[in-house]
Parts: C-alpha cells; sequence; structure tokens
C-alpha cells in the first residue's frame, strides 16, 4: 500500500530544501514569516538594493507530476517573483526554478485549452479555480520544464537586473 504523505510536512521539506540550496549557493536567503503573502523565502543580493521572492510548491506524488496551483496564480507575473517548484519523487529531489512572468501565462494557457477540448465522452469540461503546473501543458513546448531544472542562474540574474 502507497505511503501517505503529510502535505505541510512536505511543504515545509520543500522550502528548507530550497533555502539550503540558496544558501550553500552563497545567496542571503530566509523563511518568510509563517502566512506572508506571496513569498516563502526572501532573497537578498548584499551588491545592491535588489531582492526576490521565492514561493515553493513541493510534491511527493502524482500521475500527471505537476503541482497544485490557483486560478489566482495566472495573474501573478511580478518580476521579482520565483516559482521553485520541489520534486520529491526521484530519489535525489529536483528543483524547477520558474519565473512567475513564465508561470502566469502557461497556467492561464493550458486552462483555455483544457476547457475548449472535449472530456470524457464528448462532454464540455466545468471550469475551476484549480490548476496544475505541469511537465506537458498545453501551449508550452515539449519538455518545456526541463530548461529550469535547478537553474538557479535566473536567481542570480535577478540580483543584477533589479
Amino acid at each position: 500500500m502507497p505511503h501517505k504523505f503529510d502535505t505541510q510536512l512536505t511543504g515545509a521539506a520543500g522550502e528548507h530544501l530550497v533555502l539550503s540550496r540558496l544558501l550553500s549557493k552563497g545567496f542571503l536567503a530566509a523563511q518568510a514569516p509563517r502566512g506572508t503573502r506571496k513569498a516563502d523565502i526572501l532573497v537578498n543580493f548584499l551588491d545592491g538594493d535588489t531582492h526576490c521572492l521565492i514561493q515553493v510548491k513541493s510534491r511527493q506524488s502524482g500521475s500527471d507530476g505537476g503541482w497544485h496551483m490557483q486560478e489566482k496564480h495566472e495573474s501573478v507575473v511580478d518580476q521579482d517573483l520565483y516559482y521553485c517548484f520541489v520534486d520529491f519523487q526521484p530519489s535525489s529531489p529536483d528543483v524547477f526554478v520558474i519565473p512567475a512572468t513564465v508561470v502566469g501565462p502557461a497556467l492561464k494557457k493550458d486552462h483555455e485549452t483544457w476547457l475548449s477540448v472535449p472530456g470524457r465522452n464528448g462532454k464540455s469540461h466545468n471550469p475551476t479555480k484549480m490548476r496544475r503546473l505541469r511537465p506537458h501543458m498545453h501551449g508550452m513546448p515539449d519538455d518545456w520544464i526541463e530548461e529550469y531544472r535547478e537553474n538557479w542562474e535566473l536567481i542570480e540574474q535577478a540580483g543584477k537586473t533589479a
């Protein structure tokens, strides 16, 4: 029988993993206070006034390899916000570092396409507030997510361009 994971523990593990990776790469990073809107981790760059915010999404399993999102994430496209999608399914966890400017439009296009195609037995899909960020999404190239696997350079670039 498969092991049932506590989603709160999975979320906390993901945040700690991302924080550990950031610190080990020399970023000044800290967990945001619980309940902080939009950010789980704050990154400050010592050589300027720039910063970036990171929201962590974590998963243990799932047939589509995706992460739960909400309709509200479609419109979150802040230049200083990055998502770290943690996949605990492989033996060594992977982190996909993706700018919010990519995530929002991808979720929107995927959901619009899903609504426009018939579901089982030719019936229309019903609108929902739930979204999934997946490795294979409507409107995105095959393997689109691979360019973001462990792409911590995006965070480094954020410190140089902001």
